[in-house]
C-alpha cells in the first residue's frame, strides 16, 4: 500500500454521485471547477507526467497569489 494520493479517473468520476442538493449554488459552481480541473490535471500527467502536472499547478498558483496574469491577452482586433 502506497501512501500516494490517487487522482479519479473519467470512468470513476461518471460513478461519483452528483453534487449534494443541499449545496449552496457557490459549492455547486466550485465543484464544477475542481472538476474540469482534474480532468485538465489527468490529461497532464497522461501526456507529460506527474512532474509537469505539478510544476504547472504549482506555478499557476503562485501567480494567481501574485496577481500575475496566466495568460496574455491581445487588446484589438
Amino acid at each position: 500500500m502506497t501512501n500516494e494520493a490517487s487522482m479519479t479517473t473519467s470512468e470513476e468520476q461518471e460513478q461519483m454521485p452528483s453534487p449534494q442538493p443541499d449545496m449552496s449554488e457557490e459549492d455547486r459552481s466550485k465543484d464544477a471547477f475542481f472538476i474540469r480541473l482534474a480532468e485538465i490535471v489527468e490529461a497532464m500527467i497522461a501526456s507529460h507526467g506527474k512532474d509537469f502536472a505539478t510544476g504547472a499547478l504549482v506555478l499557476s498558483a503562485k501567480f494567481v497569489a501574485e496577481g500575475k496574469p496566466l495568460i496574455r491577452r491581445t487588446s484589438g482586433p
